[in-house]
């Protein structure tokens, strides 16, 4: 049951400290919160633009609310519920304060799943748990991408003060055993310039591992494909569409993505940075609170949201084209369906909004177009095929 109680002066901002832009007229304490009761004076961005530093100063994180608060009738002695204007405080902890088990949890059952994963990869049977061993290179491969492009935005979130989790990593038991990572942000970000920084990080850090395995794996020595997987006639094949970059690595090493001899096919380490790189191009799609979605709002600021409306549009013409016009199997148009329904979802919800929006500087605006370059280079309209689905 949560208590609620006087605020004493000194725990947060006190009242008169809030004016003229807030008015209190009292203030409690709900757990570790502070609830400061009273009418705004002014419109809400200015508000939070004006009480927002404030409030840090003293460690929490400020946000303007409608609170039920309940209070016996004077007479009757029957409780009333009115609905009050506040502002809700809540304490700041960007580091971390004890152990993240469910950070941790997700992490190793990442670990398993990308395992096991290796191993179809590697054509080796699990006839236990030990012989997940045999898929470590492709796991390491995939988390160590995944991995840098999070602790990109993580560092970033530190260097700017701004409240966030760890990575929490997506365990898949599939062909590529999982669906990435996330990070919550749970504190405001304090300026464009924070918003590009944290958004630009994962993508450009994650870019810079997956090119560095691309290219180990590249040398690596190709994989024998077993006699009885080549001349199973109920195989399901898996054709993968090569993105630019990829290509690029392929010809400026010399060394091959795939093989003449069909019973020969590439390390599944270049799958790893496959993913990778996939994950990099899904990841700056221009809407919501995708990297992408981050990264246009601090460049462009509220055009962003003009963007982010056609992403969807345009993804599903793309499915549409290739449905049509097209011999690919169902699946890629389905994906890119797929995508779109998720970006119309992002895009209703809409991007993050700095507290303070001013524009951007020349040299983040550069930094900026080149990610998005980038991240067209890891695109191919048919990321994979699966024959004989």
């Amino acid at each position: 049951m949560t208590t609620v109680e006087p605020a004493s002066d000194h725990e947060g901002p006190p009242p008169e400290a809030l004016l003229p832009s807030f008015r209190v007229t009292d203030v409690e304490r709900d757990d570790d919160r502070l609830i400061y009761y009273g009418r705004p004076q002014t419109e809400y961005q200015r508000l939070e633009q004006q009480l927002w530093p404030l409030f840090r100063e003293y460690g929490y994180e400020v946000r303007l609310d409608v609170v039920s608060d309940s209070e016996p009738d004077p007479i009757t002695g029957v409780a009333v519920t009115e609905d009050r204007q506040a502002l809700v405080a809540e304490p700041r902890s960007v580091g971390v304060d004890s152990v993240p088990w469910t950070n941790v949890v997700m992490f190793v059952a990442t670990v398993l799943t990308t395992l096991y994963a290796g191993t179809i990869w590697y054509y080796e049977p699990v006839n236990g748990p030990l012989d997940l061993l045999a898929g470590w290179p492709f796991s390491l491969a995939v988390l160590g991408v995944l991995g840098v492009h999070e602790f990109g935005h993580y560092a970033l979130s530190r260097y700017h003060d701004v409240e966030a989790s760890l990575p929490y990593f997506i365990p898949v038991p599939t062909f590529i055993g999982t669906f990435g990572a996330v990070i919550k942000m749970k504190g405001r970000i304090p300026n464009r310039k924070a918003l590009f920084d944290i958004g630009v990080a994962g993508p450009l850090a994650g870019l810079v591992a997956a090119i560095g395995v691309a290219v180990f794996g590249l040398y690596q020595d190709p994989i024998p494909v077993p006699p009885e997987v080549l001349n199973s006639e109920s195989a399901i094949q898996l054709e993968l569409g090569y993105p630019p970059l990829l290509q690029f690595l392929s010809w400026a090493t010399g060394q091959p993505l795939t093989y003449e001899d069909p019973a020969l096919v590439a390390s599944p380490i270049v799958f790893g940075a496959w993913i990778g790189l996939f994950v990099t191009f899904l990841n700056l799609i221009p809407v919501g609170q995708l990297d992408g979605g981050h990264i246009i709002r601090s460049m462009v600021g509220e055009r962003s949201e003009t963007i982010a409306a056609l992403v969807p549009g345009g993804l599903f013409a793309l499915a549409g084209y290739l449905y049509l016009f097209t011999g690919v199997s169902s699946n890629a148009p389905f994906l890119w369906v797929f995508w779109g329904l998720i970006a119309l979802g992002l895009a209703y919800v809409g991007p993050t909004r700095p507290v303070f929006d001013e524009p951007l500087d020349k040299k983040r605006m550069a930094v900026g177009v080149l990610t998005f370059v980038l991240g067209a280079l890891c695109f191919t309209p048919v990321p994979f095929e699966l024959i004989g689905a």
